[in-house]
């Protein structure tokens, strides 16, 4: 079916897929049979206008928030202003970042409220790995994690998985490195964050992910826009190659992430960070937070950790 050139599918799951230029979002819920097909409709309802409403803000979106134009940006569209509010914290000290970091987890918080409603008891929507979660009290999500990000698409078995529960606060999962299909500034192989919002989550990612790096002649780098000629990166250089490290330099790579999120994490902007670079995976996280995530993520992640790529495990209840 379609709706003013964007496309959904109901999948034999009962999950549906609605599609619309480079937005790609699977959603699941549980709930009351009702209320979980309303909500649907109201999503797709929303989902049709989003795609139109994020070009019409284009340029504005695609500013440098660090900039002396940054800080008057002011959107008019719902999902723009999330866009903005989550990354303009990151553009502090001239860190250089655009609104466009915290998109696609932006759209999945917009799209999630049409959950919120009474009758539904969880619900997700994964935009392209960046993912929103709506949680009632007592419910919780268990998250996957596989090497291969096109594994996932194919029900690959979770090379690891953490969960997420109602009372943690925590509603948004995000994915950033260099493999992925963003640009990153770093080598990281992957980074997984989670915080309150998928916004949130989403530019933290970006950020945490682009502190992954190392100075080594041996990586190929390249201007965005020659990898991509409609990236708001510009001429920044980013990553198209990464040879195989030493451990120490590998180590001192994940260091500077680990660094970062650790500032991310006190700073409020991420719940917890898992960074992985050939073969190592990293987990950050307060210890406040151990309880409810980290027996899980601490006994999987680790030896030949995966590259990450998150979704929900819709077969998996409280």
């Amino acid at each position: 079916m379609t709706g003013g050139g964007a496309q959904r599918q109901r999948l034999d799951d009962g999950r549906w897929h609605f599609q619309h230029g480079p937005i790609d979002c699977v959603i699941g819920a549980d709930g009351e049979a009702g209320a979980v097909a309303a909500a649907v409709e109201a999503a797709w309802s929303r989902f049709g206008t989003l795609l139109a409403e994020l070009v019409g803000e284009l340029p504005l979106l695609r500013a440098d928030l660090a900039s002396a134009a940054g800080p008057a940006i002011a959107p008019r569209g719902t999902v723009a202003r999330r866009m903005v509010a989550a990354c303009r914290a990151h553009a502090a000290n001239g860190r250089f970042i655009t609104a466009m970091a915290a998109v696609a987890g932006s759209v999945a918080d917009e799209l999630v409220r049409c959950f919120e409603a009474p009758g539904i008891e969880r619900a997700y929507v994964n935009n392209g790995g960046d993912i929103a979660l709506h949680l009632t009290p007592g419910t919780a999500f268990e998250i996957g994690i596989v090497d291969d990000p096109e594994r996932a698409l194919h029900g690959a078995m979770a090379a690891a998985r953490f969960r997420i529960d109602a009372a943690s606060g925590l509603r948004g999962v995000a994915t950033s490195g260099w493999r992925g299909r963003s640009l990153s500034l770093g080598i990281a192989d992957s980074v997984t964050v989670l915080a309150t919002t998928a916004a949130g989550a989403d530019a933290a990612a970006t950020v945490i992910a682009n502190a992954v790096d190392l100075d080594d002649p041996r990586i190929r780098r390249a201007p965005a826009n020659s990898v991509r000629d409609d990236s708001d990166l510009g001429e920044r250089l980013v990553t198209c190659g990464v040879p195989a490290l030493s451990p120490g330099d590998r180590d001192r790579a994940l260091d500077r992430g680990a660094a970062e999120a650790d500032l991310q994490i006190e700073a409020g902007h991420a719940g917890a960070a898992a960074l992985c670079l050939q073969g190592r995976c990293v987990l950050r996280e307060p210890v406040q937070a151990f309880d409810t995530l980290g027996p899980v993520v601490s006994t999987r992640l680790r030896g030949d950790g995966p590259r990450l790529a998150s979704f929900p495990l819709p077969s998996t209840r409280n």
